[in-house]
């Protein structure tokens, strides 16, 4: 998520229905899903098409699946049943009992205890709520009946286990949070034995009012033994109620931090190492938190060294205001949030909270504002020689959008120099300043648009594309007028490319135009031959043009907009890419000379997108006939060379054994002859 990339997307057949969330195996790095509440999936990250993928009809609904880190998958049933995936798949259609009857489950967790996995599910039935404690490796299952409270029932569930006892928190309607503690038995022959559930007592944990408010949670998660987070809305007198997410300290009953979430949310809170997941309007939120021994001190808010915790937001967030840059949350205890900043598309910096009796970034942004240009450089450079090393580069991220924010508000103000050399000297990337690459192409300043390619590691497909386009559209004369850098394009480019003289035949790995007569109609045209010292754009574009093959891009996301490149920029685009892949096949290890020159991978994924997204254009247009003719020969000639070399494979195999057994004092002449 930091680099915004789909690193692989699947999807189920028209009529079918995921219908329990996807689990990750730790153990063999493979996905599980459940589809139409019986059928499983499984499949890994090479996987393409889902519906290749395992698949096993299972005899019973699945409600979870559940996946351990030391334990493996854990499937529950809607039943109740429960199997580990090993078990499950050695016979898929055995039966799996009904333990719950009437009864409906509203919430399930898997944990680990020793090495013995335990799962642990409530259920429902005609108001009452049941706890059911289960041991899979030794079949065991214990059921306990909820204590009841008037006018009040459990929302939500959360649960953890400390020594041999599970601690099961319970979100009530009435606004508070409830503890029940369930000690896991030593099973014996009595227990199995007894019919009647035992009650369970629960006493209160948490009220959960906030400055007179009351919370309506909808969530909660456990962070640790003294610290829970609370997803849920305060009510505000006449206007809508506002949702935020909050921490409390259980052990002295206080709120440790609060953050407001304007834009609305899921009523969902995931947590995971330390990370909060939570949906915050249409986005996905991160948020990094950090929990440190509970003390007396830190509940009130008396620490000296309070902390904060990052916030992270890696998509859209727009909410935040300049005033916010200064303190967005404000610690109490070393559980708390990092002074947010305005943020934009991909977007994830934070502002830094520098010592105390000095200005935070946000502080110093804002100071600057009205700032001199000359001021506001100066102080910016110092402010990223000063950053602590942790911070580092979230404080380099604010100094560019502070500069790219003061371009857009003032034209004629551009610090082209100060921004490449941010750029070249520290490590960045596209979410830490994602108005840069849309100032610099504003501006048309193309070597910076260079090195942000290069360099930036999550570029979104829709400025790759603009980048492309605009290093496409402008002119040779134009572009020998700027300073790019030439690196990967010069050792085989020739600068003087108009007034060539046409070297000798080129061999393309071994195999020329006279070997492929029989094989095609007619010669492939000496212009073809030529591009390998012809290349059809001037030595600027090509460089540019090379930092645009190097950028990491998702081909769902890319396709579209390629679809909208103009048909001519499309054609010197294709030739250009035609002239590279002609280049390498000139090698034998199909490798260009240069600094970051394209790869053949590189050169080929490109060709075949770029077709894809043109093909009918090209196909329709007569001065890409001839293009498309030669590069198609090209491609049917070099098949045919290497089907030519994997005939010879095996005596080139033979040949080389014998050249290991051949004792080296001996002399002797061999035949070998090649069927």
């Amino acid at each position: 998520i930091s680099d915004q990339k789909p690193l692989g997307c699947w999807s189920v057949k028209h009529g079918q229905i995921l219908t329990c969330p996807v689990v990750c195996n730790f153990e063999t790095h493979e996905y599980i899903a459940v589809h139409d509440d019986k059928v499983l999936r499984i499949w890994k990250d090479e996987d393409i098409n889902l519906d290749k993928a395992f698949k096993a009809t299972l005899s019973a609904d699945v409600y979870r699946i559940h996946s351990l880190p030391q334990g493996g998958p854990v499937v529950l049933f809607r039943g109740g049943g429960a199997r580990t995936l090993d078990v499950l798949l050695e016979a898929p259609q055995q039966e799996i009992e009904n333990l719950i009857s009437a009864e409906v489950i509203r919430w399930s967790g898997a944990f680990m205890e020793g090495q013995q996995p335990v799962l642990i599910f409530t259920t429902e039935k005609d108001g009452d709520f049941f706890v059911y404690v289960q041991k899979l490796k030794l079949s065991s299952l214990h059921k306990y009946k909820l204590e009841q409270q008037e006018s009040a029932k459990p929302l939500c569930f959360t649960a953890h286990i400390t020594n041999q006892t599970v601690t099961l928190l319970c979100l009530y309607s009435n606004d508070s949070v409830y503890q029940v503690l369930i000690p896991l038995h030593q099973d014996t022959e009595e227990e199995e034995e007894e019919e009647e559930e035992e009650i369970l007592s629960k006493s209160l944990l948490l009220n959960l009012s906030v400055s007179g408010a009351v919370l309506k949670g909808t969530s909660l998660v456990v962070l640790d033994k003294d610290h829970v987070a609370v997803l849920g809305s305060l009510p505000v007198p006449g206007k809508k109620p506002k949702e935020c997410l909050t921490i409390w300290n259980t052990k002295f009953q206080t709120l440790q931090a609060s953050k407001e979430l304007p834009l609305g949310t899921s009523g969902q809170l995931w947590c995971y190492e330390e990370k909060f997941f939570l949906i915050h309007g249409k986005l996905l939120t991160v948020i990094m938190y950090k929990c440190e021994t509970s003390s007396l001190a830190a509940a009130v808010g008396k620490l000296k060294d309070s902390q904060t915790l990052d916030v992270s937001s890696f998509v859209n967030w727009n909410t935040l205001e300049n005033e916010e840059l200064v303190v967005a949350f404000q610690a109490q205890e070393p559980v708390a949030l990092k002074a947010e900043s305005r943020m934009n598309l991909r977007s994830r910096r934070s502002t830094v909270a520098q010592q105390s009796g000095t200005f935070s970034v946000g502080q110093l942004l804002l100071k600057l504002k009205n700032a001199s240009n000359y001021v506001l450089e100066t102080e910016l450079r110092q402010l990223m020689a000063k950053a602590p090393t942790p911070d580092l580069q979230a404080t380099i991220g604010c100094v560019v959008t502070a500069l790219t924010d003061r371009c857009k508000k003032n034209p004629k103000y551009y610090p082209q120099n100060f921004l490449q050399e941010i750029v070249e000297t520290r490590d960045l990337s596209y979410s830490l300043c994602p108005d840069l690459m849309a100032v610099a192409l504003e501006k048309k300043d193309m070597h910076l648009l260079q090195i942000c390619l290069e360099r930036f590691p999550d570029i979104p497909e829709e400025i790759t594309y603009a980048c492309l386009k605009a290093f496409l559209s402008t002119s040779e004369d134009h572009l020998q007028s700027m300073d790019v850098n030439l690196d990967s394009a010069i050792c085989y480019v020739d600068v003087e490319f108009n007034d060539m003289e046409v070297k000798s035949e080129i061999l393309e790995n071994g195999f020329s135009a006279e070997m492929d007569q029989d094989m095609c109609d007619t010669k492939i045209p000496k212009e073809s031959q030529s591009n390998g010292g012809s290349c059809p754009v001037g030595l600027q574009k090509a460089a540019l043009l090379n930092a645009v093959l190097h950028s990491a891009y998702t081909e769902t996301f890319l396709l579209p907009h390629l679809k909208n490149l103009p048909a001519q920029q499309a054609i010197l685009f294709l030739r250009y890419l035609y002239y590279l892949y002609v280049k390498c096949s000139e090698k034998v290890n199909t490798t260009l000379p240069g600094i970051r020159s394209p790869t053949i991978n590189q050169i080929m994924d490109w060709m075949c997108l770029l077709l894809d997204a043109q093909f009918t254009v090209m196909v329709m247009l007569p001065e890409a006939k001839d293009l498309l003719s030669n590069l198609h020969k090209f491609v049917r000639a070099q098949v045919r060379f290497y089907s030519e070399l994997n005939k010879i494979e095996g005596s080139l195999r033979e040949l080389q054994r014998l050249n290991h057994l051949r004792e080296s004092q001996t002399y002797s002449i061999e035949v070998l002859e090649i069927i």
